[in-house]
């Protein structure tokens, strides 16, 4: 990268220098570090007793147990998707 001496610099010119050698070296920096990931899909308590063929004692049984984890909001009660994944595949026989 070029020296840029300050003293006798328009504003515009710095401006301008700025643009072209510290943006284009932020942009390709951050871009590596922050790669979009895939959104969480929640699922709801019927969705999760579809996917496991269970029924929904079955799936209250689980949650108290520990085996699949639930997130609440309000009187809601959802299922990460990715975990109860997770879930099926640790416990292969």
């Amino acid at each position: 990268m070029e020296a840029i001496q300050f003293i006798g610099t328009h504003p515009d010119a710095l401006v301008q220098e700025i643009k072209e050698a510290i943006i284009p070296e932020l942009e390709q920096r951050l871009s590596k570090q922050f790669q979009p990931k895939e959104p969480t899909q929640y699922l709801t308590r019927k969705e999760v007793c579809e996917l496991l063929d269970i029924n929904l004692s079955t799936l209250h049984r689980w949650m108290k147990k520990g085996k699949i984890t639930a997130y609440g909001l309000g009187n809601r009660v959802y299922f990460k998707r990715k975990e109860i994944e997770d879930t099926i595949n640790a416990n292969r026989i």
